[in-house]
């Protein structure tokens, strides 16, 4: 499993009501992306826009009322990431990563031997909590993001405490870390930014900016409307970052933004994000391209359904690879009141 992978598409079933395109020319794309049958004499698989899976939702993971680590009733923010090629000796074949985000929040591990689960509750968590001395006491700590790094064979994590700074620490094993720096505030983004959180790294080459890793996260300001923001770095500790949104709410007409992810298909790159649960609680997709010179909003990633569990939202989207077969990691539900959940494409 790659950090952003080239998510190929596979088998799905036809359910074409579920997408709504902002721009027209997606019709095509289903039609040439090499699109695998589910069996003999079975319809083509749906896509969702620029040829990626058709994610359906399939069960939960987590859920906090059966966790032991269980401090404020909600988590957030799944990571999920394959360490059986990684690591020497791990608990299981894919380590889950999620947090609660309220006070105190606390970094947590899952590991299990399949996406589709079980998961079994690390019995330490959290591995990382709200007070690190002598590197940091806050509120909450949230929103972990672990990024392999090849260059170095570790598991970096990202992670957030307070909402406007991003922190990172490593590791070997992926459960005992090791703190590094700080590595985004608000202070490094336009006057007024007040939010600099659920940042996500993944390995893209820059080469016009120098550039290795690219950083998305999510930013804020006293207009209180979300976007996407990012930046880029030689080696994922120092960074740059653009003091103009990625992806700006107005750009897709909702409120907020968040939770965004980089995907990788087809000689491109594209951002997914979620949208509050007042414009529809959805994933969306933007392609950005290679150099992120683009601007290309193709609407809806994943629909997400009015029923338990997503009850109208999805959200913080994490992607991997189990055996071939495509998965979608993602928080079920009203925010600070869902789940984790696993959709297959």
């Amino acid at each position: 499993m790659t950090q952003h992978e080239d998510t190929q598409v596979t088998a799905a079933a036809p359910h074409p009501s579920r997408r709504i395109f902002l721009r027209g020319a997606l019709a095509g794309t289903a039609a040439t992306a090499g699109l695998i049958a589910t069996g003999a004499g079975a319809a083509p698989a749906a896509a969702a826009p620029g040829g990626f899976p058709d994610y359906r939702h399939l069960k939960p993971l987590l859920t906090p009322s059966q966790l032991k680590y269980n401090p404020t009733g909600e988590i957030i923010f799944p990571c999920i990431r394959g360490v059986y090629d990684k690591l020497a000796n791990p608990l299981g074949r894919y380590y889950l990563y999620y947090a609660p985000h309220d006070a105190p929040g606390g970094i947590c591990l899952a590991y299990g031997n399949s996406l589709e689960g079980p998961f079994t509750e690390y019995p330490a968590n959290p591995l990382v909590s709200n007070d690190w001395q002598p590197h940091y006491k806050v509120s909450h700590v949230s929103s972990p993001h672990v990024l392999w790094n090849e260059d170095v064979k570790e598991l970096w994590l990202y992670f957030h405490g307070e909402n406007h700074t991003t922190r990172l620490a490593r590791s070997k094993d992926g459960v005992t870390f090791t703190y590094d720096r700080t590595v985004l505030t608000k202070d490094m983004l336009p006057a007024g930014t007040n939010e600099t959180s659920y940042a996500r790294v993944f390995r893209h080459d820059l080469p016009a900016r120098g550039a290795r890793y690219v950083m998305l996260f999510m930013i804020n300001n006293q207009s209180n409307h979300r976007d996407i923001a990012w930046g880029w770095s030689k080696d994922g500790r120092d960074w740059d970052f653009d003091q103009q949104p990625l992806v700006r709410h107005s750009d897709v007409g909702v409120n907020n933004l968040s939770g965004p992810h980089l995907l990788t298909r087809g000689g491109s790159c594209y951002v997914v994000y979620h949208t509050g649960k007042e414009d529809g609680g959805n994933i969306l997709i933007t392609e950005v391209g290679n150099d992120f010179s683009r601007r290309d909003h193709l609407g809806v990633f994943y629909d997400s359904g009015s029923a338990a569990p997503e009850n109208g939202r999805s959200a913080s989207p994490s992607f991997g690879t189990d055996r071939g077969v495509p998965y979608l990691v993602y928080e079920a539900g009203d925010r600070l009141g869902g789940s984790i959940a696993v959709a297959r494409g």
